[in-house]
């Protein structure tokens, strides 16, 4: 049995209308009507939704269609990439803060005649704002590709 049958089944054993098992879920009617008829799946917290509600295992519903299998791994890969991208504009962002500290400094110096000084070594001021946007940048692209090839 694929999903759309196992859901329209479940909804009919409850006598839900499409529209009860729709407003259930906080979704359309037209939504329920296209998951039954197999023409769209829910995403993964609909389907969890659907598990409680009809008391019955994600395992049966997902092992019913192969097609909603699928998807359903493709969204988990998903989760994990915003999680990855962050570290990478974390990288970004603090490459930018170290140039923006000492593009400060040096304007500050040069124009107010101050003699702030910059603790850490001239290595790191003049190269690990650039060394950090590169790694980001770079990290964040190839995150990208991996992430279009699946």
């Amino acid at each position: 049995m694929i999903f759309g049958e196992k859901l329209k089944a479940e909804r009919n054993k409850k006598s839900w209308s499409q529209e009860e098992l729709a407003e259930k879920l906080f979704v359309s009617r037209q939504s329920v009507s296209k998951w039954e008829n197999g023409q769209n799946y829910p995403s993964i917290e609909i389907i969890i939704k659907i598990s409680d509600l009809f008391g019955v295992t994600i395992d049966e519903l997902l092992r019913s269609d192969e097609e909603l299998t699928k998807k359903v791994i493709e969204e988990g890969k998903k989760l994990a990439h915003p999680k990855l991208k962050f570290v990478f504009d974390v990288f970004v962002i603090a490459g930018i803060v170290l140039l923006v500290i000492k593009l400060c400094v040096l304007f500050l110096n040069k124009v107010m005649a101050l003699e702030i000084t910059l603790n850490g070594g001239s290595f790191f001021w003049n190269f690990g704002s650039l060394i950090l946007m590169v790694v980001g940048g770079i990290g964040s692209s190839i995150l990208k590709e991996k992430y279009k090839q699946e």
